[in-house]
């Protein structure tokens, strides 16, 4: 995969500072700070309602935020630049339900001006392609899910932003998608990938562990295991959240 001439000029895809988002009385991020490396699998994870999918909102810039930064491949979030060089996926897949996998890629690269030879290479990483020509509403979720997917790859990105990307997958098609992710990252590609399945943090090369809006730790799976003498990221999870 060719990635095209980054825009930044360090380590870090992602850098967040002081990040504050309200809605309504009340404050989902209360003044987060991270940074997220190039070529790496970061794993946000964290409980349903911990506040991850707002963080990669405001990553993406479709999130309102009242305070502080947030600096994609070294311009501000949402900046027009970014366009062809995040890719973002949604909970909920993000194609139209009445058109097929080509005719959904085929407008997608349009849209992003990719040429259409990217169109069936994507399909292709994704395991798509016995379903390319079938409508997106007669696919199954993780179908479905790995279409989304292939959209967020169409512009050979230099960070991957995604929200739950696995969710209703069978445990080969996780396999074989985390296997994509790695692969990405290998070539320089700075996958976020969030999820709320503690068996899945060892399959990141980093983790931060996000509670009620706060980052709790951050490290590799082994690191934070080993601060608090755990077996298992679950365990561990627990003790660093309950400040352990």
């Amino acid at each position: 995969m060719a990635l095209p001439t980054s825009v930044v000029a360090s380590d870090d895809a992602i850098r967040v500072r002081d990040l504050r988002v309200r809605r309504g009385h009340h404050l989902v991020l209360p003044g987060v700070s991270l940074e997220v490396p190039l070529g790496v699998v970061t794993g946000l994870l964290g409980p349903s309602g911990s506040g991850k999918t707002t963080l990669m909102r405001a990553i993406v810039g479709v999130q309102v935020i009242e305070g502080g930064e947030v600096t994609v491949l070294g311009r501000p979030a949402g900046s027009k630049p970014l366009r062809t060089l995040v890719g973002y996926t949604t909970q909920a897949p993000s194609i139209y339900p009445d058109l097929t996998v080509h005719e959904n890629l085929r407008y997608f690269a349009r849209l992003l001006g990719v040429a259409t030879e990217r169109v069936e290479e994507v399909i292709d990483s994704v395991d798509l392609r016995e379903q390319a020509d079938q409508i997106v509403r007669t696919l199954s979720g993780g179908e479905r899910s790995r279409a989304s997917l292939a959209v967020a790859l169409l512009g050979d990105p230099e960070l991957l932003v995604l929200d739950e990307p696995t969710v209703g997958l069978d445990p080969l098609l996780r396999h074989d998608v985390w296997r994509l992710f790695h692969s990405l990252a290998d070539r320089g590609v700075a996958v976020l990938v969030s999820t709320h399945v503690m068996d899945e943090a060892d399959r990141c090369n980093r983790l931060v562990l996000m509670r009620e809006g706060h980052i709790v730790a951050s490290g590799s799976p082994d690191e934070l295991r080993e601060r608090v003498s755990a077996t298992t990221m679950e365990e561990a999870f627990v003790a660093l959240a309950a400040g352990s």
